[in-house]
Protein backbone atom coordinates (compact mmCIF):
# COMPACT_ATOMS: atom_id res chain seq x y z
CA UNK A 1 0.00 0.00 0.00
CA UNK A 2 1.57 3.26 -1.18
CA UNK A 3 1.76 6.07 1.45
CA UNK A 4 -0.29 9.42 0.88
CA UNK A 5 1.81 12.24 -0.46
CA UNK A 6 2.95 14.98 1.42
CA UNK A 7 2.48 18.71 0.49
CA UNK A 8 5.84 20.49 0.26
CA UNK A 9 5.13 22.44 3.06
CA UNK A 10 4.82 19.10 5.21
CA UNK A 11 7.82 17.99 4.02
CA UNK A 12 9.71 21.22 4.98
CA UNK A 13 7.84 21.30 8.54
CA UNK A 14 8.95 17.70 8.85
CA UNK A 15 12.83 18.75 7.80
CA UNK A 16 12.96 21.53 10.18
CA UNK A 17 11.42 19.23 13.10
CA UNK A 18 14.16 17.20 12.75
CA UNK A 19 16.76 19.90 12.60
CA UNK A 20 15.70 20.69 15.51
CA UNK A 21 16.11 17.83 17.20
CA UNK A 22 19.77 17.82 15.83
CA UNK A 23 20.33 20.98 17.25
CA UNK A 24 19.08 19.99 20.61
CA UNK A 25 21.38 16.81 20.59
CA UNK A 26 24.59 18.77 20.24
CA UNK A 27 23.48 20.78 23.47
CA UNK A 28 22.56 18.32 25.16
CA UNK A 29 25.62 16.65 27.37
CA UNK A 30 26.69 13.33 25.47
CA UNK A 31 25.10 10.23 26.85
CA UNK A 32 27.12 8.27 29.99
CA UNK A 33 29.10 5.35 28.32
CA UNK A 34 29.15 1.43 29.38
CA UNK A 35 31.05 1.95 32.90
CA UNK A 36 35.21 1.24 32.57
CA UNK A 37 34.80 0.65 28.94
CA UNK A 38 36.55 2.08 26.33
CA UNK A 39 34.92 4.61 24.05
CA UNK A 40 31.69 3.25 21.38
CA UNK A 41 32.79 2.66 18.28
CA UNK A 42 30.38 3.32 15.46
CA UNK A 43 29.98 1.38 12.75
CA UNK A 44 27.92 2.23 9.30
CA UNK A 45 27.73 -0.43 6.84
CA UNK A 46 27.45 1.28 3.27
CA UNK A 47 25.77 -0.69 0.87
CA UNK A 48 23.60 -1.26 -1.63
CA UNK A 49 20.37 -3.50 -2.01
CA UNK A 50 20.99 -6.70 -2.96
CA UNK A 51 24.72 -6.42 -2.54
CA UNK A 52 25.03 -8.91 0.63
CA UNK A 53 24.40 -6.26 3.05
CA UNK A 54 21.77 -7.97 4.95
CA UNK A 55 24.10 -10.83 5.65
CA UNK A 56 26.68 -8.41 6.62
CA UNK A 57 24.35 -6.64 8.81
CA UNK A 58 24.02 -10.35 10.73
CA UNK A 59 27.59 -10.70 11.37
CA UNK A 60 27.20 -7.33 13.53
CA UNK A 61 24.04 -8.20 14.75
CA UNK A 62 24.47 -11.58 16.32
CA UNK A 63 27.96 -10.08 18.13
CA UNK A 64 27.55 -9.80 21.75
CA UNK A 65 28.96 -6.67 22.23
CA UNK A 66 27.28 -4.51 19.24
CA UNK A 67 23.66 -3.10 19.26
CA UNK A 68 22.17 -3.18 15.45
CA UNK A 69 19.50 -1.32 13.22
CA UNK A 70 19.23 -2.45 9.72
CA UNK A 71 18.48 0.82 8.09
CA UNK A 72 16.96 3.18 10.08
CA UNK A 73 16.98 5.50 7.23
CA UNK A 74 14.17 3.62 5.71
CA UNK A 75 11.76 5.73 7.54
CA UNK A 76 12.78 9.03 5.87
CA UNK A 77 12.27 7.98 2.66
CA UNK A 78 9.22 6.43 3.45
CA UNK A 79 7.98 10.12 5.12
CA UNK A 80 9.71 11.89 2.27
CA UNK A 81 9.01 9.59 -0.83
CA UNK A 82 8.69 12.34 -3.15
CA UNK A 83 12.60 12.92 -2.85
CA UNK A 84 15.18 12.44 -4.25
CA UNK A 85 18.27 10.52 -3.02
CA UNK A 86 20.15 13.52 -3.21
CA UNK A 87 17.49 16.09 -1.46
CA UNK A 88 17.48 13.52 1.47
CA UNK A 89 20.96 12.80 1.85
CA UNK A 90 21.20 15.33 4.80
CA UNK A 91 17.67 14.21 6.55
CA UNK A 92 19.30 10.50 6.09
CA UNK A 93 22.67 11.83 7.62
CA UNK A 94 21.36 13.94 11.02
CA UNK A 95 18.87 10.63 11.71
CA UNK A 96 22.07 8.49 11.41
CA UNK A 97 24.08 10.30 13.63
CA UNK A 98 21.19 10.58 16.57
CA UNK A 99 20.86 6.54 16.12
CA UNK A 100 24.96 6.68 16.72
CA UNK A 101 24.47 8.61 19.69
CA UNK A 102 21.34 6.65 20.75
CA UNK A 103 19.27 9.54 21.12
CA UNK A 104 15.74 7.84 19.59
CA UNK A 105 13.81 10.85 19.57
CA UNK A 106 14.96 11.74 16.16
CA UNK A 107 12.08 9.07 15.11
CA UNK A 108 9.48 11.15 16.20
CA UNK A 109 9.44 12.60 12.80
CA UNK A 110 8.35 9.51 11.57
CA UNK A 111 6.68 7.27 13.71
CA UNK A 112 3.59 7.02 15.77
CA UNK A 113 3.73 8.94 19.31
CA UNK A 114 2.51 5.79 20.93
CA UNK A 115 5.15 3.06 19.42
CA UNK A 116 6.54 -0.10 20.26
CA UNK A 117 10.19 -1.87 19.21
CA UNK A 118 8.04 -3.25 16.43
CA UNK A 119 7.33 0.18 14.52
CA UNK A 120 11.32 0.13 13.63
CA UNK A 121 11.85 -0.85 10.08
CA UNK A 122 12.90 -4.34 9.97
CA UNK A 123 13.75 -4.39 14.18
CA UNK A 124 13.20 -8.15 14.37
CA UNK A 125 16.67 -8.63 12.98
CA UNK A 126 18.24 -6.84 15.60
CA UNK A 127 19.54 -9.54 18.38
CA UNK A 128 19.97 -6.30 20.81
CA UNK A 129 16.41 -5.25 20.41
CA UNK A 130 15.24 -9.00 21.37
CA UNK A 131 17.82 -9.22 24.25
CA UNK A 132 18.17 -7.77 27.86
CA UNK A 133 17.17 -4.61 28.73
CA UNK A 134 14.77 -4.33 25.53
CA UNK A 135 13.49 -7.89 25.76
CA UNK A 136 13.95 -11.52 27.24
CA UNK A 137 13.43 -13.50 24.49
CA UNK A 138 16.92 -14.41 24.38
CA UNK A 139 20.47 -13.68 26.20
CA UNK A 140 22.68 -11.42 24.93
CA UNK A 141 25.42 -14.41 23.72
CA UNK A 142 22.74 -15.80 21.93
CA UNK A 143 22.25 -16.33 18.19
CA UNK A 144 18.87 -14.96 18.01
CA UNK A 145 16.11 -15.57 15.52
CA UNK A 146 13.59 -13.05 13.71
CA UNK A 147 10.69 -15.43 14.23
CA UNK A 148 10.66 -15.79 17.88
CA UNK A 149 11.63 -12.19 18.46
CA UNK A 150 8.50 -11.38 16.53
CA UNK A 151 6.41 -13.39 18.43
CA UNK A 152 7.89 -12.18 22.55
CA UNK A 153 8.95 -8.76 22.00
CA UNK A 154 7.05 -6.75 19.70
CA UNK A 155 4.94 -5.26 21.91
CA UNK A 156 8.17 -3.91 24.08
CA UNK A 157 7.83 -0.16 25.14
CA UNK A 158 9.70 1.66 22.02
CA UNK A 159 12.00 3.94 24.43
CA UNK A 160 13.77 0.78 25.76
CA UNK A 161 15.76 0.79 22.51
CA UNK A 162 17.41 3.82 23.85
CA UNK A 163 18.58 2.06 26.70
CA UNK A 164 19.85 -0.90 25.08
CA UNK A 165 22.02 1.16 22.26
CA UNK A 166 23.61 2.72 25.33
CA UNK A 167 24.64 -0.71 27.04
CA UNK A 168 26.83 -1.81 24.32
CA UNK A 169 30.57 -1.15 23.54
CA UNK A 170 29.40 -0.32 19.57
CA UNK A 171 27.20 0.73 17.11
CA UNK A 172 26.36 -0.46 14.10
CA UNK A 173 23.90 0.84 11.66
CA UNK A 174 23.92 -0.18 7.89
CA UNK A 175 22.34 1.89 5.48
CA UNK A 176 21.80 1.59 1.38
CA UNK A 177 20.70 4.99 0.96
CA UNK A 178 23.85 7.17 0.90
CA UNK A 179 25.26 7.71 -2.54
CA UNK A 180 28.33 9.71 -2.11
CA UNK A 181 31.10 10.08 0.47
CA UNK A 182 31.14 13.44 0.84
CA UNK A 183 27.81 13.85 2.59
CA UNK A 184 29.32 11.20 5.41
CA UNK A 185 32.59 14.20 6.20
CA UNK A 186 30.49 15.99 9.03
CA UNK A 187 29.75 12.15 10.72
CA UNK A 188 33.77 11.28 10.12
CA UNK A 189 35.03 14.66 12.01
CA UNK A 190 32.04 14.73 14.68
CA UNK A 191 33.80 14.19 17.98
CA UNK A 192 30.83 12.98 19.87
CA UNK A 193 31.25 10.07 16.90
CA UNK A 194 34.53 7.38 16.34
CA UNK A 195 33.18 6.39 13.13
CA UNK A 196 34.16 3.36 10.76
CA UNK A 197 32.97 2.85 7.57
CA UNK A 198 32.59 -0.21 6.15
CA UNK A 199 31.91 -0.24 2.07
CA UNK A 200 30.14 -3.22 1.22
CA UNK A 201 30.32 -4.17 -2.98
CA UNK A 202 28.98 -6.55 -5.33
CA UNK A 203 29.71 -7.68 -8.61
CA UNK A 204 26.87 -5.51 -10.54
CA UNK A 205 26.24 -8.63 -12.57
CA UNK A 206 25.04 -10.05 -9.04
CA UNK A 207 23.04 -6.97 -7.97
CA UNK A 208 21.18 -7.31 -11.28
CA UNK A 209 20.09 -10.82 -11.20
CA UNK A 210 18.79 -10.33 -7.14
CA UNK A 211 17.10 -7.11 -7.95
CA UNK A 212 14.88 -8.64 -10.71
CA UNK A 213 13.78 -11.29 -8.29
CA UNK A 214 12.83 -8.25 -5.58
CA UNK A 215 11.09 -5.91 -8.26
CA UNK A 216 8.23 -5.24 -6.44
CA UNK A 217 10.16 -4.71 -3.23
CA UNK A 218 12.07 -2.16 -4.31
CA UNK A 219 9.67 -0.16 -6.03
CA UNK A 220 9.15 3.15 -3.99
CA UNK A 221 12.98 3.09 -3.69
CA UNK A 222 13.64 3.40 -7.48
CA UNK A 223 11.25 6.06 -7.54
CA UNK A 224 13.52 7.68 -5.16
CA UNK A 225 16.87 7.12 -6.55
CA UNK A 226 15.65 8.47 -10.24
CA UNK A 227 13.90 11.28 -8.87
CA UNK A 228 10.36 10.53 -10.26
CA UNK A 229 8.78 12.59 -7.66
CA UNK A 230 6.88 9.75 -5.69
CA UNK A 231 6.03 7.73 -9.07
CA UNK A 232 7.44 4.13 -8.11
CA UNK A 233 9.22 2.29 -10.38
CA UNK A 234 9.11 -1.65 -10.58
CA UNK A 235 10.12 -2.13 -14.20
CA UNK A 236 13.71 -0.75 -14.98
CA UNK A 237 14.48 -2.52 -18.68
CA UNK A 238 16.95 0.74 -18.96
CA UNK A 239 18.57 -0.14 -15.96
CA UNK A 240 19.03 3.31 -14.87
CA UNK A 241 19.23 2.33 -11.15
CA UNK A 242 21.81 -0.33 -11.75
CA UNK A 243 23.83 2.37 -13.63
CA UNK A 244 23.34 5.24 -11.29
CA UNK A 245 24.14 2.00 -7.72
CA UNK A 246 27.40 1.61 -10.12
CA UNK A 247 28.15 5.16 -10.33
CA UNK A 248 27.74 5.63 -6.39
CA UNK A 249 30.60 2.91 -5.78
CA UNK A 250 32.65 4.35 -7.98
CA UNK A 251 32.37 7.90 -6.47
CA UNK A 252 32.51 6.45 -3.25
CA UNK A 253 35.59 4.09 -3.10
CA UNK A 254 37.42 6.94 -5.47
CA UNK A 255 36.50 9.55 -2.80
CA UNK A 256 38.26 7.27 0.09
CA UNK A 257 40.56 5.37 -2.33
CA UNK A 258 42.55 8.72 -4.45
CA UNK A 259 43.91 11.37 -2.21
CA UNK A 260 41.40 11.25 0.65
CA UNK A 261 41.14 13.42 3.33
CA UNK A 262 43.35 12.89 6.54
CA UNK A 263 40.69 12.07 8.85
CA UNK A 264 39.24 9.16 6.93
CA UNK A 265 43.03 7.26 7.21
CA UNK A 266 42.06 3.57 9.03
CA UNK A 267 38.31 4.48 8.85
CA UNK A 268 37.14 3.39 5.70
CA UNK A 269 37.69 -0.29 4.57
CA UNK A 270 36.23 -1.63 1.14
CA UNK A 271 34.65 -5.10 1.38
CA UNK A 272 34.12 -7.63 -1.73
CA UNK A 273 31.21 -9.73 -1.19
CA UNK A 274 32.81 -12.37 -3.66
CA UNK A 275 35.48 -12.66 -0.83
CA UNK A 276 33.50 -13.02 2.00
CA UNK A 277 31.70 -15.83 0.27
CA UNK A 278 35.19 -17.32 -0.59
CA UNK A 279 36.54 -17.66 2.93
CA UNK A 280 33.80 -15.95 5.60
CA UNK A 281 36.10 -16.80 8.66
CA UNK A 282 39.27 -14.79 7.26
CA UNK A 283 37.44 -12.35 6.13
CA UNK A 284 35.41 -11.69 9.07
CA UNK A 285 38.24 -11.39 11.16
CA UNK A 286 39.30 -9.25 9.20
CA UNK A 287 36.06 -7.13 8.94
CA UNK A 288 35.79 -7.78 13.38
CA UNK A 289 39.35 -6.27 13.54
CA UNK A 290 38.86 -3.10 12.05
CA UNK A 291 35.86 -2.64 13.78
CA UNK A 292 37.56 -3.42 17.87
CA UNK A 293 35.76 -6.75 17.82
CA UNK A 294 36.55 -10.45 18.50
CA UNK A 295 35.29 -13.36 16.51
CA UNK A 296 33.60 -16.34 19.47
CA UNK A 297 33.22 -19.26 18.87
CA UNK A 298 29.96 -19.82 19.22
CA UNK A 299 29.89 -17.16 16.01
CA UNK A 300 32.38 -19.06 14.39
CA UNK A 301 29.95 -21.98 14.38
CA UNK A 302 26.98 -19.92 13.53
CA UNK A 303 29.02 -18.03 10.48
CA UNK A 304 29.99 -21.77 9.29
CA UNK A 305 26.08 -22.81 9.23
CA UNK A 306 24.56 -19.55 7.39
CA UNK A 307 27.45 -19.68 4.90
CA UNK A 308 27.72 -23.49 4.01
CA UNK A 309 24.01 -24.12 4.30
CA UNK A 310 21.63 -26.45 1.67
CA UNK A 311 18.51 -24.38 1.15
CA UNK A 312 18.25 -21.68 -2.21
CA UNK A 313 17.36 -18.99 0.38
CA UNK A 314 14.19 -16.96 0.41
CA UNK A 315 14.31 -16.15 -3.31
CA UNK A 316 11.90 -13.24 -3.55
CA UNK A 317 11.96 -11.59 -0.02
CA UNK A 318 14.09 -8.82 -0.19
CA UNK A 319 15.48 -8.68 3.30
CA UNK A 320 16.01 -12.35 4.53
CA UNK A 321 19.11 -14.05 5.72
CA UNK A 322 19.22 -17.82 5.37
CA UNK A 323 21.71 -20.73 5.21
CA UNK A 324 22.86 -21.09 2.60
CA UNK A 325 26.07 -21.97 -0.03
CA UNK A 326 27.25 -18.73 -0.38
CA UNK A 327 29.63 -19.30 -2.85
CA UNK A 328 27.40 -20.81 -4.67
CA UNK A 329 24.83 -18.26 -4.64
CA UNK A 330 28.20 -15.68 -5.31
CA UNK A 331 27.98 -17.09 -9.04
CA UNK A 332 24.13 -17.98 -9.42
CA UNK A 333 23.71 -15.31 -12.05
CA UNK A 334 26.57 -16.72 -14.72
CA UNK A 335 23.47 -19.66 -15.05
CA UNK A 336 20.16 -17.29 -14.87
CA UNK A 337 20.72 -14.23 -16.80
CA UNK A 338 21.07 -14.00 -20.64
CA UNK A 339 24.15 -12.94 -22.32
CA UNK A 340 22.41 -10.01 -24.13
CA UNK A 341 21.68 -8.79 -20.60
CA UNK A 342 25.18 -9.28 -18.81
CA UNK A 343 26.78 -7.45 -21.73
CA UNK A 344 24.02 -4.28 -21.40
CA UNK A 345 25.06 -3.75 -17.16
CA UNK A 346 28.96 -4.75 -18.56
CA UNK A 347 28.62 -1.46 -20.58
CA UNK A 348 26.89 0.48 -18.17
CA UNK A 349 28.96 -0.46 -15.08
CA UNK A 350 32.03 -0.92 -16.74
CA UNK A 351 34.07 1.81 -14.12
CA UNK A 352 33.02 0.22 -11.60
CA UNK A 353 34.23 -3.50 -12.55
CA UNK A 354 37.72 -2.14 -13.40
CA UNK A 355 37.55 -0.22 -10.01
CA UNK A 356 36.52 -3.34 -8.09
CA UNK A 357 38.31 -5.38 -10.16
CA UNK A 358 35.22 -7.92 -11.88
CA UNK A 359 36.30 -9.91 -14.91
CA UNK A 360 33.76 -8.67 -17.86
CA UNK A 361 32.87 -11.82 -20.02
CA UNK A 362 33.25 -11.06 -23.91
CA UNK A 363 30.89 -14.24 -24.50
CA UNK A 364 28.18 -17.05 -23.75
CA UNK A 365 30.85 -19.47 -23.05
CA UNK A 366 32.48 -17.25 -20.71
CA UNK A 367 30.15 -16.50 -18.50
CA UNK A 368 28.57 -20.05 -18.25
CA UNK A 369 32.16 -21.47 -17.82
CA UNK A 370 32.58 -21.10 -13.66
CA UNK A 371 36.01 -22.42 -14.00
CA UNK A 372 36.70 -18.79 -14.99
CA UNK A 373 37.89 -16.81 -12.24
CA UNK A 374 35.74 -13.10 -12.86
CA UNK A 375 36.54 -11.90 -9.43
CA UNK A 376 40.51 -11.01 -9.98
CA UNK A 377 42.46 -10.43 -6.72
CA UNK A 378 42.49 -7.39 -4.71
CA UNK A 379 45.17 -5.37 -6.03
CA UNK A 380 47.31 -2.81 -3.48
CA UNK A 381 46.86 0.37 -5.21
CA UNK A 382 43.03 -0.28 -4.98
CA UNK A 383 42.25 -1.62 -1.43
CA UNK A 384 45.12 0.59 0.02
CA UNK A 385 43.05 1.39 3.09
CA UNK A 386 42.78 -2.22 3.98
CA UNK A 387 45.99 -2.45 5.38
CA UNK A 388 43.88 -0.76 8.71
CA UNK A 389 43.02 -3.76 9.33
CA UNK A 390 44.53 -7.02 10.68
CA UNK A 391 44.14 -8.88 7.71
CA UNK A 392 46.66 -10.50 5.02
CA UNK A 393 46.15 -9.04 1.63
CA UNK A 394 44.99 -11.97 -0.55
CA UNK A 395 47.27 -13.15 -3.24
Amino acid sequence: MRLPRLSSSVVTALLLAQTCLLLFLVSRPRPSSLAGSEERVHVLVLSSWRSGSSFVGQLFSQHPDVFYLMEPAWHVWAALSRGSATALHMAVRDLVRSVFLCDMDVFDAYLPWHRNLSDLFQWAVSRALCSPPACSAFSRDAISTEVACKLLCARRPFGLAQEACRSYSHVVLKEVRFFNLEVLYPLLTDPLLNLRIVHLVRDPRAVLRSREQTAKALARDNGIVLGTNGTWVEADPSLRVVSEVCRSHVRIAEAALSKPPPFLRGRYLLVRFEDLARDPLAEIRALYAFTGLHLTPQLEAWILNITHGTGIGARREAFKTTSRDALNVSQAWRLALPFAKIRRVQDLCSGALRLLRYRPVFSEDEQRDLTLDLVLPRGPSSFKWASSTNAQPRP
